[in-house]
């Protein structure tokens, strides 16, 4: 089973050819600066698959609070 949908990964894409056009920023609504190197790039187009209800598994801060909360303590 695919963790992400072939759709989630077009956003990604889009995203990072923003990046390399210059016009991708960083920040709410964009209004922060350029964004320069690959990683927020993928970051920020996940995070615009995610807004769009496509599927993509959650932030990975979300993912290790949960399993925090899981295991118990003796």
């Amino acid at each position: 089973m695919a963790r992400y949908s072939q759709s989630a990964g077009e956003d990604v894409e889009r995203a990072m050819k923003r990046k390399k056009k210059g016009t991708l920023r960083s920040g709410k609504g964009g209004k922060g600066g350029k964004v320069k190197s690959r990683r927020p790039a993928i970051a920020i187009g996940l995070s615009e698959a995610r807004k769009k209800g496509k599927k993509v598994p959650s932030k990975a801060a979300a993912r290790q609070k949960t399993k925090r909360k899981k295991t118990s303590r003796k």
